[in-house]
């Protein structure tokens, strides 16, 4: 017994007797956890030579012995669960997180993923003498809040949406819940990415220049990291792979120092993306070597980085391009991070360091998971069918590839997930949740998509004509489609007509499965239609003739539980879009213009098929006694939209009340109107709830490019309160004074 406690606890008693000692005079001030990080972290690089310190900036920290610095690897993944590093509770996928319109839950929810990072981390660096490897350190790559611009992008699932407001809110949500609220150690440490002005087309992204109009860039593509650094402190920034306005995100001084540091007082490291300094010499053609992009990056603010190699910070060096000065500068950020994670502290002292292996992939986690995929479903039609009557209902006959088998599960984890012990397909959460007086039928019907240059598809095959025998014999067909991860992804080709490299160059729902919707539809039962997608799907359609059709995104490892309570009427959904879902691929903007005109909510001219905010509920919501607390302010105040609202209808259930703002005689274009609070809040049927909704006026900002500062514009605006952007109860007439 004493061997296995020794050799499970040993390194982390060696640490700790190493930082007891360092309570001595002749001990190295870097183990004294009494001194403050900033002296300690000077201390430890300057007993490194050069070589050792250049390592240090490299995602894959050597090891130096002679001073007792363990390895460490900076990258890890933790986008909705701990990922790529076994087993762990896997939560629904970013949009799907953003769709809950719960801030306080997504915090919860991060909160938890922390702990199972400190259980895994906790559980290697025991094994491992402790060093830290790829996928098992402290310092996560996430959370990515670029902005969801054109459903096209493979990447989008991983966003929190098309609305830089509702992405902040999100991400400091998200942020703040990994990072803990400990005042002096952080929990896990999060990384917002990618900075900036990043998404897509994933196949240009080594070369692509983004070239957004200046008021676009402040307005669209900066907020949310802003809020990031401000607001959460979020510990870390990735910066992207192309070029903004002509010049490689990762050697951008203006994003990376003087945006990020000079005027939002970030204090933490930035990190590259991988690969995206040798990008700057090999595909941008910015720098004229490998060494000069390096170089390069690192005057710019680049702190470490992903893939780096320490020979080409060595060629920068000695060919003057870059000081040892530099190097400290970013050794001393990098290892900060290891510092306020108490990697260096006795574990005793450190409260997260007490977390235990057995706290992943708890019970109590998985029931955690079950709450997000239940808040995240969106109602996107509703005819009536919805909730499914158990007594009225005999047979079942439940549809599509995404109900279960390999495209099943694959749908429920997304990507960048990790591994849950036990996972619920659609299908048999179905089954589980009908009940035993119910008889569920399954068919795969037909593929999610076709190969190129196969026109006709497998509508007429015979796994079809065995879907529409089964139709014909249930009460009601489930047919559970739509896209896979393995469709939409980052950077992935894909033999299948409508997608490039992890894109989509089409966003209408495959041919294929709406010729099989319309043949299942011909058989005269009713069709609900579930989508598991990633990103907004055109199914005009669909939204035309079927009955009911369910948002389901990729709903992690609970989905299939969540999507039937949801069908059964055991929850009433009450998620709401992050995203636009446009009638038609044409409606769209080429994919590589980055002008907002035109594109989301705030500047889409056309209508949508789904409005952003949009999700319908099984009861019914009035508004009542709408106000704001004052008809006009000045621009530094903070005003209060306040309502109550009374469920009518015959079930209990959340409505997410949402307040927008429209600018009335300004002087110049500013958005349709844009969101600038929003609450989710749970009433029982038949009761009323006060809602307050708190708006700083700086959200009415927008970019004076004249000024080159951000600018609330006294006048005339509407405050408009409702359960949609296209959904608005109240119009609130209101004047921004100016200052005095």
């Amino acid at each position: 017994m004493m061997q296995r406690a020794l050799k499970r606890f040993g390194p982390l008693l060696l640490l700790a007797a190493a930082a007891m000692r360092a309570m001595a005079a002749d001990t190295p001030l870097w183990l004294n956890p009494d001194k403050p990080v900033a002296e300690r972290v000077k201390d430890l690089v300057g007993r490194m030579t050069l070589e050792e310190k250049m390592t240090q900036i490299c995602e894959n920290a050597s090891a130096v012995p002679r001073i007792g610095l363990p390895a460490y690897n900076y990258w890890n993944e933790c986008l909705h669960g701990v990922a790529r590093a076994g087993v762990a509770t896997v939560f629904p996928q970013a949009i799907g997180m953003a769709a809950t319109w719960d801030t306080p839950l997504v915090h919860q929810e991060a909160d938890v993923i922390a702990t199972e990072a400190r259980a895994k981390h906790r559980e290697y660096t025991e094994s491992h003498n402790g060093d830290s490897g790829q996928f098992s350190g402290l310092n996560f790559w996430t959370p990515n809040i670029n902005i969801f611009r054109d459903p096209r992008w493979g990447r989008g699932q991983e966003t929190y949406g098309e609305d830089p407001f509702l992405t902040s809110r999100i991400a400091v949500a998200f942020i703040t819940g990994l990072q803990g609220d400990d005042p002096r150690y952080v929990k896990a440490m999060a990384c917002a990415k990618h900075f900036a002005v990043h998404s897509g087309p994933e196949s240009l992204r080594h070369q692509f220049d983004a070239t957004p109009s200046e008021r676009d860039l402040y307005e669209t593509y900066l907020p949310q990291f802003e809020a990031a650094v401000r607001e959460a402190h979020v510990g870390a920034v990735m910066g992207a792979y192309n070029s903004v306005n002509g010049v490689p995100a990762c050697a951008n001084h203006f994003l990376l120092t003087e945006v990020l540091r000079q005027r939002w007082g970030f204090d933490g490291h930035v990190v590259s993306d991988c690969g995206a300094i040798s990008d700057i010499f090999k595909n941008h053609g910015f720098a004229k070597s490998e060494g000069e992009a390096a170089g390069l990056s690192l005057k710019a603010g680049c702190d470490l980085g992903c893939w780096g190699h320490v020979e080409n910070i060595l060629d920068a060096l000695q060919t003057g391009l870059i000081t040892e000065a530099d190097i400290d500068r970013s050794a001393t950020r990098v290892l900060t991070a290891r510092f306020r994670l108490g990697l260096f502290d006795p574990p005793e002292r450190v409260p997260y360091a007490q977390i235990p292996v057995s706290a992943n992939d708890t019970p109590e986690h998985a029931q955690l998971a079950l709450r997000v995929a239940r808040e995240s479903i969106v109602i996107l039609k509703n005819n009536g069918v919805l909730p499914l009557d158990r007594a009225h209902i005999k047979r079942i006959a439940v549809m599509g590839l995404n109900a279960t088998g390999d495209s099943g599960s694959w749908v429920l984890v997304g990507n960048y997930n990790g591994s849950p012990s036990h996972m619920v397909p659609i299908l048999d959460g179905i089954t589980a949740v009908a009940g035993t007086n119910i008889q569920v039928v399954y068919s795969p019907a037909c593929s999610l998509v076709v190969p190129y240059g196969d026109t006709k598809g497998d509508v007429r095959s015979e796994a079809m004509a065995s879907a529409i025998a089964e139709a014909k014999q249930a009460d009601v067909v489930i047919y559970v489609g739509g896209l896979s991860p393995l469709l939409e992804n980052e950077e992935r080709p894909v033999p299948y007509d409508g997608f490039d490299n992890g894109d989509r160059t089409r966003i209408e729902l495959p041919d294929v499965q709406t010729q099989a919707l319309k043949a299942l539809q011909e058989t005269g039962k009713p069709v609900i239609y579930v989508n598991c997608s990633g990103s907004a799907v055109a199914m005009p359609w669909e939204a035309g003739n079927l009955p009911a059709i369910v948002q389901a995104w990729y709903p992690g490892q609970e989905g299939g539980t969540a999507v039937a309570e949801a069908l059964f009427g055991d929850i009433n959904p009450a998620g709401r879009l992050p995203v636009t879902f446009y009638r038609t691929t044409d409606d769209l903007p080429s994919f590589t213009d980055y002008s907002m005109t035109n594109r989301t909510y705030r500047y889409f001219n056309g209508k949508p098929l789904f409005a952003f905010g949009h999700g319908l509920s099984y009861t019914s919501f009035e508004y009542k006694s709408v106000k704001c607390d004052r008809s006009e302010a000045g621009p530094a105040d903070t005003v209060h939209v306040s309502l109550v609202v009374t469920n009518t209808g015959a079930r209990d259930g959340d409505e997410v009340v949402q307040v927008y703002f429209r600018h009335l005689d300004s002087q110049v274009s500013q958005p349709l109107e844009a969101l600038c609070g929003f609450q989710r809040v749970p009433v029982s049927h038949g009761k009323s709830a006060p809602v307050d909704i708190e708006v700083p006026l700086q959200r009415f900002r927008y970019w004076d490019v004249a000024k080159s500062q951000y600018v609330v514009e006294p006048g005339k605006y509407e405050i408009l309160v409702g359960a949609a952007s296209d959904d608005i109860r109240t119009r609130i007439p209101f004047s921004v004074v100016a200052s005095k």
